[in-house]
């Protein structure tokens, strides 16, 4: 019987799988919304922020007061799609702050590219265990791919069944099996980022020409008077404060979106180059 030549057996990734629960994707919109409106209705909209509070209670979700004492509390005027401005701007800060802790601690520790000369020196001289040191030290994802992979070369340098091109993909395989349980995390919930700052705008301008469509209905009710006049600038009023908020909002959105994409890239980057040098080292010492 002629021989069979062993090939290569995939073999499960060393890599511990990141934990895939995201609640606050559907937690953080909700309690985001309530909070909007509560500060909408329940912070700005209290009658001691206004000279004349409506006295009527059957006007609880939107009391017409006239006169407010602030600055801050004038948004109040903006009308009712105030706080889903606000709620879309606490929407951007909650995850904001969720990806920079996520992407920080992806980045690791340290400069990547120091980090992979230094592996890559160790290998030079056929130090795998220094290299793996350096992978903990690391504490981010590219030490993580990198560390995955480092396993699956010491495992490779001791086998006597495969060939060189077998053990190489046998890395290959086992660096594209960790990059896959590393990339999701990084770019998970970037979504919201990307959609608020396109969503955030168009509602503002909701709010304006709502707002427009007031002032201009007042003008024609009232016939031009003083009265008008004052339903004119309440409108108008109402118009910017939208307009304002939904521009503020997606401004931040996107200046955070394309802050985070780039520190993503460079994460990526530093991951390939991970996957790059354990291939052609292994190839290049163990022929």
């Amino acid at each position: 019987m002629a021989d069979i030549k062993p090939t290569a057996v995939k073999a499960a990734t060393s890599v511990n799988p990141p934990k895939t629960g995201n609640a606050i994707s559907w937690i953080a919109p909700i309690v985001c919304i309530l909070i909007g409106f509560f500060i909408w209705r329940v912070l700005l909209g209290s009658a001691s922020n206004f000279a004349k509070p409506d006295p009527d209670p059957s006007h609880w979700f939107w009391p017409n007061h006239v006169g407010p004492k602030g600055s801050l509390v004038r948004m109040y005027e903006g009308g009712i799609i105030v706080p889903f401005l606000i709620s879309c701007f606490l929407i951007v800060v909650t995850f904001v702050v969720e990806r920079y802790l996520t992407v920080s601690k992806a980045k690791g520790s340290g400069d990547i590219n120091e980090f992979i000369r230094k592996v890559q020196f160790n290998l030079a001289n056929k130090e795998i265990d220094k290299a793996l040191a350096e992978c903990d030290k690391q504490k981010g994802s590219v030490g993580n791919v990198m560390k995955s992979g480092l396993r699956k070369y010491k495992e490779m340098i001791t086998n006597t069944e495969l060939d060189t091109d077998q053990k190489v993909l046998n890395i290959q395989k086992e660096i594209e099996e960790a990059t896959a349980l590393e990339l999701p995390m990084l770019e998970k919930n970037l979504v919201f980022l990307s959609t608020l700052a396109s969503v955030a705008t168009l509602i503002g301008l909701l709010g304006t020409v709502v707002g427009m469509i007031k002032s201009f209905s007042a003008l024609g009710d009232e016939g031009g008077g003083g009265a008008a006049a004052a339903e004119l600038s309440k409108g108008i009023a109402e118009a910017l404060y939208n307009t304002a908020l939904g521009i503020g909002t997606s401004a931040v959105a996107i200046i955070c979106y394309n802050m985070f994409t780039t520190r993503i890239d460079s994460i990526t980057y530093g991951i390939d180059e991970s996957g790059f040098t354990l291939t052609q080292s292994f190839a290049a010492n163990y022929k």
